[in-house]
């Protein structure tokens, strides 16, 4: 089997919470502005992007699922392109969440939520 280190499982299970919350905090702010504001021509791009938001965080959480689940079968080690691409992975979702709590926050302020 082949094993990564703790920290990187660690990393991998802790970016994964974080879309989780991101997914969590995107359908919140949908679920507000359309409670308050519905969908409107003022509205629909905010709403827009809170699904776009939410489908990337969803694509990354399962990107980095499906890598695991690629990796530990492997024997007797990762091949280097399970290994790359779990790498790429992990800069890359990391950067959505930063990317998906700033648009989160940025439509909450708009709005004043």
């Amino acid at each position: 089997m082949a094993r990564l280190p703790e920290e990187i499982i660690i990393r991998i299970f802790n970016l994964q919470q974080q879309l989780l919350e991101r997914i969590d905090e995107a359908t919140a702010t949908e679920f507000t502005l359309m409670e308050i504001f519905g969908e409107t021509e003022a509205t629909i791009d905010y709403l827009d992007q809170l699904q776009n938001a939410r489908e990337r965080a969803d694509m990354y959480y399962s990107r980095l699922f499906t890598a695991l689940r690629q990796i530990y079968p492997a024997q007797p080690v990762a091949t280097r392109d399970n290994l790359e691409l779990l790498v790429r992975f992990l800069a890359e979702a990391e950067a959505t969440v930063d990317a998906i709590g700033a648009t989160v926050a940025e439509i909450r302020r708009d709005f004043n939520l």
